[in-house]
């Protein structure tokens, strides 16, 4: 069996960077100006072991020359796979379920009556892709497989959504919410997508509409969703990322129509062996005094 090697804590991980010419980082540990500070003048490159960089400092780096880089591609199907293990899981009540199972309920009370963990049909609904990346992309082939219609948030027209075989539509933010059945998150965390998922928004959603997010924690107000949840306003929600990860709302943590994992979108042995051998081939370039195949900055 594998050990587990959880993240060091802070200061142990600035004392362990001191004097290294090329860091590996995960999607865990905040890359800012003490960061750069305790690895010394001599730091080349920082390479995430994630295709976010929403914790490095860019600023930052730039001004310190030090070059940064990620794993594009390794992540797209592994948590595309997961966006609709919870999509399935949340329409069918899969958790619900298993805990009713374990509880022993299941033996003692009898077989179910016919209306009894009535699920959620998804088949011919609508799918809003809120960010149309790779992993949108890949997310919403999968619904093709379930008759879905797809519609697309985006800045900017993307035609690869459009031609077949999605077919998709682009639309506004607003009419997406209003008119999806399930929505899912894939846009990146910056200053404006910051809690672009908040009361306002949630209000604009089907009140028998799920959401997921596989993107980043903070895209989403969790108070605001616990709320929507807790009030019936939303039919249910999957979470693979949390906007004060690890910490969870509390509020999040006893309700039924909500389904979380531990951030594990990219988490299939396939997907994480080839985001190590990218984050090597960049630092291996690096390191040899030629560009990385996959520099952000």
């Amino acid at each position: 069996m594998v050990p587990t090697m959880r993240a060091l804590p802070r200061e142990q991980l600035l004392d362990f960077i001191r004097g290294a010419t090329v860091v590996v980082t995960w999607v865990s540990e905040r890359v800012d100006d003490a960061f750069l500070d305790a690895a010394g003048q001599q730091l080349r490159a920082v390479c995430n072991f994630a295709v976010g960089v929403d914790n490095i400092d860019l600023e930052a780096c730039k001004r310190r020359n030090v070059i940064v880089t990620n794993t594009p591609h390794a992540v797209t199907e592994g948590t595309a796979n997961l966006v609709w293990a919870l999509i399935l899981a949340v329409a069918r009540r899969v958790c619900e379920g298993d805990r009713y199972v374990r509880s022993g309920k299941f033996e003692h009370e009898g077989p179910l009556a016919p209306a009894e963990f009535l699920g959620l049909e998804i088949t011919g609904k609508t799918l809003c892709i809120v960010g149309a990346g790779r992993i949108g992309y890949a997310t919403a082939l999968r619904g093709i497989g379930f008759g879905m219609r797809t519609s697309y948030v985006a800045r900017s027209r993307h035609l690869d959504f459009e031609m077949a075989p999605l077919c998709a539509t682009r639309v506004a933010l607003e009419e997406g919410l209003q008119s999806a059945d399930i929505v899912s998150i894939h846009t990146p965390l910056t200053p404006e997508t910051r809690g672009l998922f908040n009361a306002r928004t949630l209000a604009m959603m089907k009140p028998r509409a799920i959401l997921i997010n596989t993107a980043r924690g903070p895209i989403v107000d969790e108070s605001a969703l616990a709320d929507a949840l807790a009030k019936n306003r939303l039919y249910g929600a999957g979470l693979d990322v949390f906007e004060k990860e690890p910490k969870v709302h509390p509020a999040l943590m006893h309700l039924n129509n909500i389904v979380m994992t531990p951030h594990i979108g990219s988490g299939e042995e396939k997907y994480r062996g080839l985001m190590a051998e990218i984050t090597w081939t960049n630092a291996r370039a690096i390191l040899d005094g030629m560009e990385p195949p996959n520099r952000v900055a």
